[in-house]
């Protein structure tokens, strides 16, 4: 028997939630999520429907836009769009179980409704339409939605089909996908086809989804290692995996990484602070989840990309939390690489190969007592933090002009939390 995948999306999500809000009809009424107190340059992170309607593309910057539109610019509230995205959930979860369900990001999720078609009675386009009635009805935010037998084809209906149905419901099966997408360009509109990848396909001639599945798998899989697999596997229309296989996977080894664009050009040495802050707050991380780690790396962009990225990764000798060894190790990393007369304008720092407590291992020349001690204060740190407020307690470096840990400890993913 085939299976039925659903794939929702909540258009324009930000937007429509911010029309919403306002009582005003997101196909009807043009608005931005945007901050422009950051300047012509700020990125909108949504655009509603009637936007795009009048030619604006999704996630341009303010001067992209025509001036002889007129909009309305809201600032973003991460918050609000986390709890009406927990509603709209809770919608899924009236038809669906959890079991069933993948969020796959916070405007967009995979159910698989096999089940539940003889149950309802229903179609799975018929299913899809009343599933995306009811998010409309309870919370007024539009939807679309892909059908498809595999998690890629859902997909690919979403992305690509759905957007010329007027229902706004696109459907696949392994054979209509080679009958309607074989030969559909640019490669760039299929799920996980970037534009390097495509424009490493096009040294080959490859175009399209007929040409990658009729090239030999080996050569892909040479080019673009276990990526290369899953795209001659989509080629093809395949895609083994479910979604109890997602929730079941652990993967092998664990990360964690931080990343901010700065609000403005930072030089040198304030840009070496806010990375310092960020150390910190990671380590805060490790030590609340009781984790070690001995691998770090860094990212650091230019300002309008005049230099190519830093990215740099090293193994340390130590398995620790110790925020001390690491700022040293961070510190070090950005005064070899990055260049001292170059405005900067984005930070990221990760940890890798965490491991849990237990196997922190220190070098002959640490001081395991002063490690000790460290530790202890940053638990304490982040009790009172907690139970007070992330700006309960601060260092020094997060009172200068140019820190950002005190404006960020108000947001939720960079942007505006309320």
């Amino acid at each position: 028997m085939n299976r039925a995948y659903l794939c929702i999306d909540l258009k324009s999500f930000y937007a429509s939630v911010e029309c919403v809000q306002r009582g005003l009809d997101p196909f009807q009424t043009p608005l931005v999520v945007a901050d422009p107190s950051r300047g012509r340059g700020a990125l909108c992170l949504a655009v509603s429907p009637k936007m795009k309607e009048l030619g604006v593309r999704n996630r341009c910057r303010l001067f992209e836009i025509p001036p002889d539109i007129t909009y309305i610019a809201a600032l973003p509230r991460m918050e609000l769009y986390m709890r009406t995205a927990a509603e709209i959930y809770g919608v899924y979860l009236r038809y669906v179980a959890p079991a069933d369900i993948h969020v796959y990001s916070i405007d967009e999720a995979f159910l698989d409704v096999t089940p539940y078609l003889k149950l309802y009675g229903l179609s799975a386009r018929a299913l899809a339409r009343r599933i995306m009635a009811d998010v409309r009805q309870t919370c007024g935010i539009p939807a679309a939605a892909g059908i498809g037998t595999n998690l890629f084809l859902a997909k690919a209906a979403l992305d690509i089909i759905a957007k010329q149905e007027a229902e706004g419901i696109g459907e696949l099966d392994e054979h209509s996908y080679r009958q309607r997408l074989w030969h559909h360009q640019p490669l760039t509109d299929f799920w996980q086809v970037g534009r390097g990848m495509a424009s490493r396909l096009a040294r080959y001639g490859i175009y399209d989804m007929q040409a990658v599945a009729q090239c030999p798998r080996k050569l892909l899989i040479d080019e673009f290692g276990v990526s290369g697999e899953y795209l001659h596997d989509h080629a093809n229309g395949i895609e083994p995996v479910r979604i109890a296989d997602i929730k079941a996977y652990r993967p092998a080894s664990r990360s964690i990484s931080t990343h901010q664009v700065l609000p403005h050009d930072y030089d040198f040495a304030h840009a070496r602070l806010v990375m310092a802050e960020m150390v910190e707050l990671s380590i805060q991380r490790l030590i609340d989840h009781h984790l070690v780690s001995d691998a770090i790396s860094l990212q650091v962009g230019y300002s309008w990309d005049v230099r190519p990225v830093v990215r740099r990764s090293e193994r340390l000798s130590s398995r620790t939390d110790s925020y001390r060894m690491f700022l040293r190790e961070f510190r070090r990393l950005f005064d070899a690489y990055v260049d001292r007369s170059t405005p900067i304008r984005s930070i990221g720092i990760g940890f890798q190969r965490l491991r849990d407590g237990s196997w922190e291992s220190l070098d002959l020349f640490a001081d395991a007592e002063e490690i000790q001690e460290e530790r202890r204060l940053m638990q304490t740190i982040s009790a009172i933090r907690g139970k007070y407020g992330k700006n309960a307690i601060l260092r020094g470096m997060n009172l200068l002009d140019q820190a950002t840990t005190r404006r960020r400890n108000t947001q939720i993913g960079g942007h505006n939390a309320r």
